[in-house]
């Protein structure tokens, strides 16, 4: 495994690319993780509560409210990264039973030996592949799925089928919820296809994002929330209004507008997420 130690940042090869380490100069203690140029995490080492980047406060916010403030979870995340959820999740819900699935073993050693998370017993990090994760898990085992799997800027096309979605819902208790980080761009063929996707297992569903990306003006990333119940809509509304950077939440007869007929995705057919546009990530958060 290459390395090489700058006086700001730590580069390093790891399975899937070349990973950065590169200390945020507006917060001591704060690194982002990029992996090929593509900012992947961000850690607050002093302050776990700290997110930086909008769509995981949108996942944290949705985490949040699936049940009472402070009740523990059972969660599985599959993507692991700078393990940033993992570590909200260890001081908003104490006593959480947390599995991270992460294909990329030698990063997620670099993460251990640079980026500490606090021990936890509870907190079990394995380098497995998602899929592989999710069918060798039981039935009804997990309150919360969270899916911010990339490769190469992408979502690999074996995490983007009904198949795959109906491993998620297998897993999850019959009132959990499944979240899922989905980055595309215009015409957002990949995002309408994934909803309707996820849909056949899990009906009710929501869509938090930036109003530009819901419209298909850019590229960017958007929050899905799906379960077999309603999801807390009216909340996840106000948070994501009253964010620093305000996103909107489409669901009901919008979101059916939204996915606007787009096919359902099979594992015959799947493939990879919309690659970001050139040079999106040269400006770095």
């Amino acid at each position: 495994m290459g390395r090489r130690r700058g006086a700001d940042r730590e580069v390093t090869q790891v399975d899937t690319g070349q990973a950065e380490l590169v200390p945020d100069p507006d917060r001591p203690g704060s690194w982002t993780l990029l992996l090929d140029g593509a900012p992947q995490s961000h850690v607050d080492l002093t302050d776990p509560g700290h997110l930086e980047f909008e769509y995981v406060r949108r996942l944290a916010a949705a985490i949040d409210l699936v049940a009472p403030a402070g009740a523990p979870l059972r969660v599985l995340h599959l993507g692991g990264g700078a393990l940033t959820l993992p570590r909200y999740v260890q001081v908003t819900r104490p006593g959480s039973t947390q599995r991270v699935s992460e294909v990329d073993g030698a990063l997620v050693e670099l993460v251990r030996r640079e980026l500490p998370w606090p021990a936890d017993p509870r907190l079990r990090v394995r380098v497995a592949d998602a899929r592989a994760t999710l069918t060798s898990s039981r039935d009804g085992s997990y309150d919360v799925v969270v899916a911010d799997v990339f490769a190469g800027a992408r979502t690999p096309a074996h995490l983007t089928s009904a198949e795959y979605a109906a491993e998620v819902a297998r897993v999850l208790r019959s009132d959990g919820c499944y979240l899922a980080n989905i980055a595309d761009g215009p015409p957002l063929r990949h995002a309408r296809g994934q909803v309707a996707t996820v849909r056949t297992v899990l009906p009710r569903a929501c869509v938090v994002g930036d109003a530009a990306v819901l419209r298909g003006r850019r590229y960017g990333n958007l929050v899905l929330v799906a379960s077999r119940v309603e999801p807390p809509v009216p909340e996840l509304t106000r948070r994501a209004a009253g964010d620093w950077f305000p996103g909107r939440v489409l669901s009901g007869a919008e979101l059916d507008r939204f996915v606007g007929g787009a096919p359902v995705v099979h594992d015959a057919d799947a493939t990879d997420s919309t690659p970001p546009p050139p040079g999106i990530f040269s400006v770095r958060r």
